[in-house]
């Protein structure tokens, strides 16, 4: 999945304003380019795990559908663990036909990675960095 640079930068973006929680949206786009991110509200309001309001996630595909495009991703930040799945985001990744994005803020930069999850397993990484 390709993720363009001010993509990314708005996640960043989206993630340090929302922190100390975790931040969450979908990446839309077409084919295995991302071209918008959908910022989503952390219903759950906590540094640990996110929630998307069901109404909210309805809206977002009727959005993408609207504009020709489809949810390509799931993200949501660790804004003090690093870029890979927890235990509960494992857990939570039932649609095997979308990736799985986790922004960190640990450290200096921040880190992007997606994954594609099966059954509770990653089966694939792709790190994504700007240049």
């Amino acid at each position: 999945m390709t993720i363009p640079e001010h993509i990314i930068d708005e996640l960043i973006a989206q993630a340090r304003q929302e922190a100390p929680n975790e931040s969450c949206g979908y990446l839309l786009g077409t084919e295995d380019t991302v071209l918008e991110n959908y910022p989503m509200e952390n219903i759950d309001h906590s540094p640990e795990h996110f929630s998307f309001a069901p109404k909210d996630q309805f809206a977002a595909l009727r959005y993408a559908r609207g504009k020709g495009l489809r949810i390509l991703a799931n993200w949501h930040s660790h804004p003090a663990s690093p870029s890979r799945p927890s235990q509960e985001d494992l857990r939570l990744a039932n649609d095997s036909g979308i990736r799985y994005a986790i922004l960190s803020l640990l450290g200096d930069r921040p880190t992007l990675n997606s994954f594609r999850i099966q059954g509770g397993e990653v089966i694939d990484k792709e790190e994504h960095r700007k240049a």
